[in-house]
């Protein structure tokens, strides 16, 4: 009777840590940047972006870390479903793919 007792206490525990582990990554956001310099927070990796714009994905730690860098340029927005380039916004469309611009 203990034995049970004590492996259900065991997976409660473990349930409550993976639950727990679960809402940080969902609560954290990314940073994704491209090779024109371009950067901005992200909470999804799209595979939309366009192969030829190079965009690269960094913990949001990587955006303190830089953010002094000349070589970048932030940018903050409420919907992430889109990229920059060259300092413009490009949305994707509704059926998920880039608007074409």
């Amino acid at each position: 009777m203990k034995k049970n007792s004590l492996m259900s206490t065991l997976l409660a525990a473990g349930a409550v840590v993976g639950a727990t582990g679960f809402l940080t990554s969902a609560a954290s956001a990314d940073v994704a940047c491209n090779q024109y310099g371009d950067c901005w927070h992200v909470t999804k990796h799209y595979t939309l972006y366009p192969k030829d714009i190079g965009v690269t994905f960094y913990p949001d730690t990587w955006r303190e870390e830089h953010m002094k860098d000349t070589h970048y340029r932030w940018y903050d927005r409420d919907d992430d479903s889109g990229y920059y380039i060259r300092g413009e916004w490009h949305a994707f469309d509704s059926d998920g793919d880039h608007d074409g611009d």
